[in-house]
């Protein structure tokens, strides 16, 4: 709402336009007197008040507070819609593009909600193209936003930033936002199922590069169980859409608003295919640890599959560096090199973590094939591009590996340095910043 002397200016400018004297537009609710004062700037008027008048002037309420045509926001939101249906069966570029724009239309009326909705989508365009530093600064700036806002819509901007700082390295806190967010909403009560779903699908992946198997596999069973029920999705949003354009020609806003929320509640379901991918790939790697390669290779090919479609290229790259293992342990290690190729490219800032996983794995491929100097090789590139992420755990393992190839091949001294700096990195298995794992969480109805 503007402040009382912008509004008393324009109560005046549209009674004047109308016609209308103070007397006819106070009556038969308020005195002259009031309306004087009103539009003088000296009082600030209540909703009551302001409603009166709107209907008084043939305005709207918003219009009179804001001096915004309550269209121009229906409008925005409809093409918020439009770019969560491009982000959620399209390309994430061309999302990002329409995003940048209505991010741009949002701060020149004044909507801050409708800016934050913005952000998070600039934000989740950049986490699927693997730009990591602005996907981070897209979540920080919309979570800014909605500071005052309850816990449940503030979890897509936190799950965002997680994520980010998960993709880039930084494992134990990208844990610790997901951990925090989740033991807010099951003190506050606000157990709310869709934030729940994202948050607890969120953390599958930086419970497995830690080790937390067993916390792994319950956030993974329990996002699962939450997982939406639509036939078919696309079509009912779709539907929504075109329902809110048409109440939107009538000038039903209202309608028109109800409409896109829910066209905008089955986009952001679409969405989930990716966290929905992350349970697949949390069930093959369990398979896995147990011995069911099969089972296993099945679920993470689901996953892959699921995350090539939306074209989540770091969360793709994530998956295939677990496939590659199951493949590798079958004997199948064509197969495993081929698909760990095409990962070894990815940089520093868009996706090291895994690039210094394929380069384990291909080193463990050419160990078992008594190819021992590109087994080393590839150790020593993984360890290179490890070091720069922080992923502790995964230091600690490779050293070891690293350390037995060169103490097998006589070089003791440099093995007993390289086993040195794998002790000053490893952790304890299965713990994360937090300590203890969330508290049991109640769902709301």
């Amino acid at each position: 709402m503007d402040q009382p002397a912008e509004i008393g200016r324009r109560v005046q400018r549209l009674r004047t336009a109308r016609g209308l004297t103070q007397r006819q537009l106070a009556e038969p609710a308020y005195t002259p007197a009031y309306v004087s004062t009103l539009e003088a700037g000296r009082v600030r008027p209540s909703e009551t008040a302001l409603r009166h008048l709107a209907e008084r002037l043939g305005t709207s309420y918003e219009e009179l507070t804001t001096g915004r045509a309550p269209h121009l926001a229906t409008e925005l939101r409809l093409g918020l819609t439009d770019a969560q249906r491009e982000l959620a069966t399209g390309s994430a570029d061309e999302a990002a593009v329409r995003y940048r724009r209505l991010l741009t239309d949002a701060e020149h009326l004044g909507l801050p909600a409708e800016r934050a909705e913005a952000l998070l989508g600039l934000g989740e365009c950049a986490l699927e193209t693997g730009d990591l530093d602005p996907a981070r600064r897209h979540f920080e700036a919309a979570e800014k936003l909605l500071a005052d806002e309850p816990l449940p819509r503030r979890a897509r901007a936190v799950r965002g930033r997680a994520v980010a700082h998960l993709l880039a390295g930084e494992l134990r806190y990208a844990c610790y936002l997901l951990e925090s967010a989740i033991d807010e909403l099951t003190s506050s009560g606000l157990g709310d199922p869709e934030a729940l779903l994202l948050l607890h699908a969120a953390v599958i992946g930086p419970y497995i590069d830690m080790g937390a198997h067993a916390r792994a596999a319950h956030a993974a069973e329990f996002a699962l169980s939450l997982a939406p029920r639509v036939s078919d999705p696309a079509l009912v949003a779709s539907l929504h859409r075109q329902v809110a354009r048409t109440f939107l020609a009538e000038g039903r806003t209202a309608d028109a608003d109800a409409s896109l929320a829910e066209a905008q509640s089955i986009y952001r379901q679409l969405r989930l295919r990716t966290e929905l991918a992350h349970c697949h790939w949390m069930r093959g790697y369990v398979q896995a640890q147990d011995g069911d390669l099969a089972t296993a290779e099945r679920e993470l090919r689901t996953a892959r599959e699921m995350l090539t479609a939306k074209r989540a290229a770091l969360f793709t790259a994530q998956v295939e560096v677990e496939l590659a293992d199951v493949l590798r342990r079958q004997g199948r290690y064509d197969e495993a090199a081929e698909m760990l190729a095409a990962l070894l490219d990815l940089d520093e800032a868009h996706g090291a973590v895994h690039a210094g996983g394929a380069h384990r794995l291909l080193g463990l491929i050419a160990e078992e094939r008594q190819e021992l100097e590109t087994a080393e090789e590839h150790y020593v590139r993984a360890l290179a591009l490890l070091e720069r992420s922080g992923a502790s755990g995964d230091l600690a393992d490779l050293c070891r590996l690293l350390g037995d190839l060169l103490r097998r091949t006589g070089r003791t001294e440099a093995a007993l340095d390289v086993y040195r700096t794998g002790l000053g990195h490893r952790a304890a298995p299965g713990t994360t910043t937090l300590g203890p794992s969330p508290a049991p969480v109640r769902l709301t109805h």
